[in-house]
C-alpha cells in the first residue's frame, strides 16, 4: 500500500507548531488533538523539525527553567526523517523501525501533507491480517478417511 493511500484512510488534517511557539503552546495542541509529535513549519510553511512527547520530557522538563518560556525550536529535533505519498508503507516501517522513530512526516512539494505513524502502520498490517484469516475460513476443509 501506497502512503497517499493510508492518508486517504486516516483522515486526519495535519497539526502543525512554528518554531518560535512556546512547548507550552505544543503541548496544549498534542494534548487537545490527540497527537504524538507535530510538524514544525516556518513561515513559508517549510518543514524545519519536528517536536515529540519525548523531545518534550527528555529536553525540556530536564532543564530548570519553565516550559512556558522555552520555544520549540530549542527543544524540536532538527534533522527530520521524512516520506512520500508516493512511498510504500513497507518502507516507511524499515525507515521508522531503522531510525527509532515513531512518526513520519510525509512531504510533497516542500510541504507537510499527512503525518503517519507507527500505530498507523501497525493497524494496516493487522486489518491485513485479519482479511488473511477471513479467507482462510472459505477454504474447503479435507474430510477426514476411516482408519481400516
Amino acid at each position: 500500500m501506497k502512503i497517499r493511500e493510508l492518508l486517504k484512510i486516516g483522515g486526519r488534517e495535519v497539526q502543525t507548531i512554528g518554531p518560535n511557539e512556546t512547548v507550552s503552546d505544543a503541548v496544549q495542541k498534542l494534548s487537545k488533538y490527540n497527537r504524538g509529535s507535530l510538524p514544525v513549519i516556518d513561515e513559508h510553511g517549510h518543514l524545519v523539525g519536528i517536536i515529540t512527547e519525548r523531545d518534550i520530557v527528555r529536553k525540556c522538563f530536564s532543564r530548570v527553567d519553565s516550559c512556558e518560556n522555552v520555544k520549540v525550536k530549542e527543544v524540536m529535533t532538527k534533522e527530520v526523517v521524512i516520506g512520500t505519498p508516493d512511498d510504500d508503507a513497507e518502507y516507511a516501517v524499515m525507515v521508522m523501525k531503522q531510525k527509532r522513530i515513531r512518526h513520519l512526516p510525509i512531504v510533497e512539494n516542500e510541504k507537510v501533507v499527512g503525518m503517519v505513524s507507527m500505530r498507523d502502520l501497525l493497524d494496516i498490517q493487522l486489518e491485513n491480517c485479519k482479511v488473511e484469516v477471513r479467507y482462510s475460513q472459505l477454504l474447503p476443509r479435507r474430510t477426514q478417511r476411516p482408519i481400516l
